[in-house]
């Protein structure tokens, strides 16, 4: 499997990402709302989720980016943005400059194609997405994996994988918690 292309979420391509967020609403029906709402984007119905990342899609700028295999079928998804729209994110992890970052919080990709460089492809996409909107620098928080009892919930991704893209940790939240930027 190859990726054939990195593309912001619009209304032509929601029907993919629906598609591979499947009935479950991706990570137990969060349709990317946790960095948004926290833990109450669990407390609600999952349609009331998916149709707040249907609108957002639709009203635009995009919230983030598709990675398409060569059958135009959505294998994976990240959510890029101003940092300034993910509320959770910023009380949980409050930023550590006033630089104006974007953030790509999260990934969801299709279990079938984890480990195949979809991530990989995701954040390069992510970087210039972000550089294409003028962003300043993007920011994440994955997760140190090399850290001894480290999370195994990896949808924020991983060091390894920002490192190799030349992100750079700038600070930490925790002890298995990096926060990565890279400068565009």
């Amino acid at each position: 499997m190859s990726i054939a292309a990195v593309r912001p979420v619009d209304g032509q391509l929601w029907p993919a990402l629906e598609a591979l967020f499947g009935r479950g609403g991706a990570s137990n029906g969060c349709w990317c709302m946790y960095w948004l709402l926290g833990a109450e984007y669990h407390k609600r119905p999952r349609t009331l989720n998916k149709d707040a990342l249907r609108a957002a899609v639709l009203d635009g700028p995009s919230p983030g980016l598709v990675a398409l295999d060569d059958d135009g079928r959505a294998v994976g998804w990240c959510r890029v943005s101003p940092r300034t729209e993910l509320a959770w994110l910023t009380r949980r992890m409050p930023p550590i400059d006033d630089l104006p970052v974007w953030s790509v919080p999260c990934f969801y990709i299709a279990a079938r194609f984890r480990g195949q460089g979809v991530m990989a492809a995701l954040i390069a996409g992510a970087v210039e997405h972000a550089e294409r909107m003028g962003a300043p620098a993007l920011e994440a928080c994955p997760i140190d994996t090399a850290v001894p009892g480290s999370t195994r919930n990896l949808f924020p991704g991983t060091v390894r994988a920002f490192a190799r893209a030349g992100f750079v940790e700038v600070a930490r939240h925790g002890k298995d918690r990096a926060i990565m930027r890279r400068y565009l």
